[in-house]
């Protein structure tokens, strides 16, 4: 006494298969695409942007925000170093302009 499933229950579950593999290989794509930017970034200029424009900003306002924090010296220290390898570097990972970079100030 089993029951069929209907035909429009196997065509959901191969959509819904389908789908999950696109998804799925398109997120693998971009992220290795991602990566080997990242790696050839690396192996051109031995440094790399750590943030982008609007989490390095995120930082400094959670910087100046929590003063007696004591991950606020190791928070300092990334920030710094993002500012330094920005206005060190030629190409960025992260979409930067050079205004932007302008305008940062070491903390």
């Amino acid at each position: 006494m089993v029951d069929t499933i209907p035909i429009d229950t196997w065509i959901g579950m191969a959509v819904a298969i389908v789908a999950f593999w696109g998804v799925a290989a398109w997120a693998m794509i971009r992220t290795l695409r991602q990566e080997d930017r990242k790696v050839e970034l690396l192996e051109d200029q031995r440094r790399i942007d750590t943030y982008s424009p609007r989490g390095l900003s995120e930082l400094r306002e959670w910087i100046e925000a929590n003063p007696d924090d004591p991950y606020r010296d190791d928070a300092i220290r990334r920030y710094n170093d993002c500012v330094e390898i920005l206005r060190a570097t030629d190409r960025h990972f992260y979409e930067w302009s050079e205004s932007e970079i302008e305008r940062l100030e070491p903390i």
